[in-house]
């Protein structure tokens, strides 16, 4: 039996940057990964690929629509998918060798197979070569993350009827596609396929797209996305998907209830958010407690209710993004080694990887007002800033909410090219307890569009130079 500190199950960006960390402060490391290859769904079948088409899409869409006005003549751009999706699979396998590479870099040992945990302290792993083994640890890590969320009688086949796996790896270009779900995972591929030729409707239960963004930023964002051709259904839901003609038959009824309508479909994409994955680790029969909603619950230092089990990112509550579960894994190595790991909640930045781009970190006016906090608003549009106007990229804007007594940011949201680029001064910001007056009087490079943030914070005190 094989003996070590730490145990991690899943090797996705909460559980190999966890072992990283764990073994660069001299523990003994193993991790168990049931895929082929490290990195779990995010460099495997979510962030990683899908950036790739987002990137590749955009340019293709650029190329037809966007260089001649520029004085750039290229001609008609002819897609060639296979290649494409080629580029997409390479930098998947970038990213996951990379991965391996780190884990031998750091002398850490990794078993691939399927990992179930018989009791505290033991990790069984039935490898993909068909044996078994046996380990022995001091802390076992779930950090198995999640997997789509299924709508309830309509079968996934990742042909006709996909999920963001199969969205990834469709064969050809879809005539039409609906959309179910108008939340990150739902808009980034909608998009990447409408770049492409097809015709998408995005169905969606509430009456908003992007639930739990700032409605102002939702609202904008969709009007731009209508505007590119994307068609959306919002209060409505899909009750049923009819397989057996050429077409796909969609039925979609009001969410309230009411007279359905049928809406003809090649493919349909089933983005309804996802659910933690804890399937075969055995942990009913071990007493480690979940909530409602399938989380596995943890204290402030992950531990489980079992000793020496604990969890991280997907698994457990939070917002289900990659570099909440990497900085969940820092700090739990760091816990494990004796030292002060900590996760600021409060300032952990979203990202919809769209074009243009929507990124927040921390409260929402919807938060705030609920919470009965007294704040300011400062925006500044980005047709109003030089460097987007020079680009004609001028879709947009920042927006800044700062505490109406002590000019404390608390939220921060931008609708723009690059925003996921643009929001981390913010969070830096933020995480140093910085003021809206901070901000505005820290000096800018210009022309740049990182303009439209300083501006925004001067907005606040209503102070905006340019607008």
């Amino acid at each position: 039996m094989s003996s070590y500190d730490l145990v991690v199950i899943g090797t996705g960006p909460g559980g190999y940057v966890c072992a990283i960390r764990a073994s660069q402060l001299g523990l003994k490391v193993a991790v168990v990964e049931k895929r082929a290859t490290f990195g779990g769904t995010c460099l495997n079948i979510g962030c990683i690929p899908s950036k790739a088409l987002l990137h590749a899409s955009h340019l293709f869409e650029e190329a037809g629509h966007g260089f001649a006005k520029m004085g750039i003549g290229v001609g008609t751009p002819k897609l060639d998918l296979k290649a494409l999706l080629g580029f997409k699979d390479q930098a998947v396998e970038g990213n996951t060798k990379g991965v391996a590479f780190l884990m031998k870099k750091n002398k850490i040992d990794t078993y691939h197979g399927t990992a179930s945990i018989p009791a505290p302290g033991k990790v069984d792993v039935a490898m993909a070569d068909g044996s078994q083994k046996a380990l022995e640890t001091k802390a076992i890590v779930i950090a198995t993350g999640s997997d789509v969320a299924k709508l309830p009688g309509i079968e996934i086949d990742e042909q006709r009827i996909v999920s963001s796996t199969g969205a990834i790896a469709l064969e050809k270009v879809p005539g039409k596609l609906l959309v179910v779900g108008a939340g990150v995972i739902g808009l980034e591929l909608g998009s990447v396929w409408r770049r492409l030729g097809a015709e998408v409707t995005v169905v969606e239960y509430l009456d908003r797209i992007l639930p739990g963004m700032d409605l102002d930023v939702a609202k904008s964002f969709q009007r731009i996305l209508e505007k590119q051709g994307i068609a959306f259904k919002l209060g409505s839901k899909v009750t049923g998907v009819d397989g057996k003609g050429k077409t796909l038959k969609v039925s979609v009824e009001p969410a309230a209830g009411g007279t359905a309508e049928v809406v003809e479909a090649d493919v349909v994409l089933v983005a309804i958010g996802r659910v933690p994955y804890t399937e075969g680790l055995g942990l009913e029969a071990l007493g480690v407690e979940k909530d409602k909603r399938g989380r596995v619950v943890t204290d402030h230092y992950y531990r489980t209710s079992v000793p020496g089990i604990f969890a991280i990112g997907d698994a457990i509550v939070g917002p289900m993004l990659a570099h909440k579960a990497e900085d969940e894994g820092v700090a739990l190595a760091e816990l494990l080694a004796g030292q002060a790991g900590h996760v600021n909640y409060d300032v952990i930045p979203a990202v919809v990887y769209t074009s243009p781009e929507v990124a927040s970190v921390g409260k929402t006016e919807e938060e705030l007002k609920e919470a009965g906090i007294a704040y300011k608003v400062g925006k500044f549009p980005f047709l109003a800033n030089g460097r987007a106007k020079a680009n004609d990229e001028t879709d947009g804007f920042v927006k800044i909410l700062a505490d109406a007594a002590t000019d404390k940011v608390l939220g921060a949201h931008i609708v723009g090219v690059e925003a996921g680029e643009m929001i981390h001064e913010c969070a830096v910001l933020m995480e140093f307890g910085g003021s809206s007056e901070d901000l505005a009087r820290t000096c800018h490079a210009h022309p740049t569009r990182s303009e439209a943030v300083k501006e925004a914070a001067m907005a606040v005190e209503k102070r905006a130079i340019h607008m």
